[in-house]
């Protein structure tokens, strides 16, 4: 039987050095790769191709379910499985929302965590047992803020992704950088987003989508050398 191949994702180096020991033991677990933000992992995921990313939440750069947004978006094939301290609701749905099909908490054991991967990568999702009833409960009520309807539903995972950091002020090129792909699928995204939302351009995108709440706090455009911020198609 073929081992299954995991990417560990996690921006402590001590927790990451420790999972990736942790998990290289257990039988049938083949640890491909650590990363320690999210534009690492979506990097490394291309480089090594995971069955399964045991993923932190809360990083640096691009954090856990951004990353699981647009990874799961791009290959609806991988899993991805949450192992985080944060148990809150709104994370949680935030996580099962983003393509998560997995969610525990770092104070699981070794034979849990290798029972959620093994299931995992045999295509079903799984939760810590200490959560399984606080999923169920979010899952059946949506009493959470997050399970209120998502802005633009006419909009791909990936497109609202991207939406958000044009929101944020972020170039083309930015974005590019930051996911991995090349300028012109990025170009390709920003105009099936202007046709859905039925704007003409970036300027009307970006205040169509900060009246929903993207790109709130996230800092300035960038700005050319004349002092003026850019503005891209």
């Amino acid at each position: 039987m073929t081992d299954i191949r995991v990417l560990v994702v996690d921006d402590h180096q001590i927790v990451r050095d420790g999972l990736t020991a942790l998990l290289g033991a257990l039988d049938g677990v083949d640890v491909v790769g650590a990363a320690a933000d999210g534009r690492e992992a979506i990097h490394l995921v291309g480089e090594t191709a995971p069955d399964v990313v045991v993923m932190d939440i809360q990083m640096p750069l691009l954090d856990g379910i951004e990353a699981t947004r647009f990874l799961v978006g791009r290959d609806p094939a991988l899993r991805v499985l949450m192992l985080t301290m944060n148990e809150d609701d709104d994370t949680i749905l935030s996580a099962i929302r983003a393509g998560a099909c997995g969610y525990l908490l770092k104070g699981a054991g070794a034979a849990e965590v290798h029972n959620a991967i093994r299931t995992a990568a045999g295509g079903g999702m799984v939760f810590g047992a200490s959560m399984t009833a606080q999923v169920a409960a979010l899952l059946a009520t949506g009493t959470s803020r997050e399970a209120a309807d998502e802005p633009f539903p006419d909009l791909t995972e990936r497109e609202r992704s991207v939406l958000r950091m044009v929101a944020s002020g972020r170039s083309n090129d930015d974005i590019a950088g930051e996911l991995y792909v090349s300028n012109k699928t990025v170009r390709n995204t920003v105009s099936a987003i202007y046709a859905k939302l039925g704007v003409s351009g970036r300027a009307d995108a970006i205040v169509m989508a900060r009246e929903a709440g993207y790109g709130r706090g996230a800092g300035a455009p960038r700005t050319s050398s004349g002092g003026g911020a850019t503005m891209e198609a």
